[in-house]
């Protein structure tokens, strides 16, 4: 779909359907709704006074205007609560309008510029979080379907303003918008393929893709390179699986005039078994989806290669399986990762922190700060957060807060998770250096956490655990069934914030 910026009278436009909304409580329509009302002899004003529109939030309503104004429809969306309201419900009211629309066969919609001064909110936020909401909400994957479904897309999006001053302003918050939403739909694809269709093979080819795409830079470690690197981390976790292992690293150059780079580094598992620590079988589907870190790494930086912050940045995405066979892996055994700390593998199904020793390694290697590592880590952060919000681990106080705050600017909730010395007692190993568990004692989210700080060493560094985030069983506003795309447009917020600096 397309969106756009238009200026003009919104009921003279010919299109099929206009999106105008109303805040909860309100007894009469004001502003772009109360014309619209007007040019329909009062329909809006009279569905209020009978209890049909309440303008909560997410609420539609589709009215046939019969030949009254130029547009086929009129979809009056719920703005819920003034005092509540943000650029977060914008997303969610547009995606929920957008939906509606769809589902009544629209194709050509023009929508109001819903929330622009309320709050706060500027016209471009409010633009911007039209052109999120819309795409995402909109999103389906059906690539592998023989059948597609029959309801018909919605082609084009314009998003009305009267005002022809400031115009250009708006139409960058689109193509931001747009390039944050397609990312993070790029992300969800990757997430939502099927394991057979998303090997570390076929991993490190779309990352090609992104970087002939965006122009960055990418070199991709075969096997003999990460064994050469001593990267016992990966290696073992890789040794059940036919599939060979990857190790991706795509590189952005923002600020050539800097030798300074930021890391993000995103835990790639194509697919988890758990390896010989077998996970039960119900949801194990799931698990295709346990290289979501490393996709939204490649989505990250699929953006900033179009939206050229000045900053220098590194993805790395170490790439594997994680199965059982003759050849794997086994609980009791010692590795030895690439900074040379050993380690027992007390659980073969603790393997994301593994490969992440390795990657936050080479990091350091790289001399890349800060670093941000994203992974679906641990069942344990799960249970403590749901998947309302992704948890986060720190040794830096600032750059948690700027990944916090840049987690709220789009929508995607975190929560910082303590850190405290107590727990890395828990994963001292008798025979090696570190062991890959901190047992039955609970706080599995935060010893995982510790585990990977041994590797951070002294870099600031944040993990985010999306391990509850990165996927839905229903939709949710403008996050679609499947995969949610978390935490791509955070990353991308905190690039560019970080690139102002």
């Amino acid at each position: 779909m397309r969106v756009r910026i238009v200026t003009g009278d919104i009921v003279k436009l010919k299109v099929d359907a206009i999106i105008v909304n109303l805040f909860e409580g309100l007894k009469a329509p004001g502003g772009a709704t109360g014309e619209v009302d007007k040019a329909l002899d009062g329909v809006i004003s009279s569905l209020i006074a009978r209890g049909q529109i309440k303008g909560k939030l997410n609420e539609t309503t589709i009215i046939h205007t019969l030949g009254k104004i130029a547009p086929e429809m009129v979809l009056v969306v719920g703005l819920g609560k003034k005092k509540n309201f943000n650029e977060e419900k914008i997303r969610q009211v547009t995606a929920a309008a957008c939906k509606s629309l769809r589902g009544a066969g629209a194709k050509n919609v023009a929508t109001i510029m819903h929330g622009a001064g309320a709050g706060g909110i500027t016209p471009t936020a409010a633009a911007q979080a039209i052109t999120e909401g819309s795409l995402l909400g909109l999103y389906k994957f059906q690539q592998h379907k023989s059948r597609k479904s029959d309801k018909q897309e919605i082609r084009e999006l314009s998003i009305v303003e009267r005002d022809k001053k400031g115009i250009s302003k708006l139409k960058a918050a689109v193509k931001k918008g747009t390039i944050l939403a397609e990312a993070s739909m790029l992300a969800r694809e990757m997430v939502n393929q099927p394991s057979n269709f998303m090997t570390p093979t076929d991993m490190a080819a779309r990352a090609r893709e992104v970087a002939k795409k965006r122009g960055l830079e990418i070199e991709v470690l075969e096997k003999e390179q990460i064994s050469e690197l001593g990267m016992g981390g990966l290696l073992g976790v890789a040794q059940g699986s036919q599939q060979p292992p990857k190790f991706i690293i795509l590189t952005y150059k923002g600020n050539p005039d800097s030798n300074k780079a930021m890391g993000i580094v995103g835990k790639g598992i194509t697919f988890d078994s758990g390896g010989i620590s077998i996970k039960p079988s119900a949801k194990m589907d799931e698990m295709k989806g346990d290289m979501a870190g490393g996709a939204s790494v490649i989505a990250t930086m699929s953006a900033i290669g179009q939206l050229k912050p000045k900053i220098n940045v590194t993805g790395l995405v170490p790439a594997t399986e994680n199965l059982p066979s003759g050849t794997a892996y086994k609980p009791g055994d010692t590795i030895k990762a690439m900074n040379g700390k050993t380690i027992e593998v007390l659980n073969t199904d603790a393997e994301g922190r593994l490969i992440l020793a390795d990657a936050l390694s080479y990091a350091g290697k790289l001399k890349l700060s800060p670093i941000i590592d994203i992974a679906t880590l641990t069942g344990a952060c799960q249970v403590a957060l749901g998947n309302i919000c992704s948890g986060a681990f720190s040794n830096s106080q600032r750059i948690a807060d700027r990944v916090i705050r840049a987690g709220e600017e789009a929508g995607e909730r975190i929560w910082q998770m303590p850190m405290y010395d107590d727990y890395s007692e828990l994963i001292k190993s008798d025979i090696a250096d570190i062991k890959n568990t901190g047992g039955s004692s609970g706080g599995g989210a935060i010893t995982a956490a510790k585990f990977l700080a041994e590797f951070a060493g002294k870099t600031p560094w944040v993990h985010l655990d999306i391990a509850g985030t990165f996927l839905l069983d229903k939709d949710s506003g403008y996050r679609t069934k499947g995969a949610t795309g978390i935490p791509v447009r955070t990353l991308v917020n905190l690039i560019l914030g970080l690139a102002k600096e």
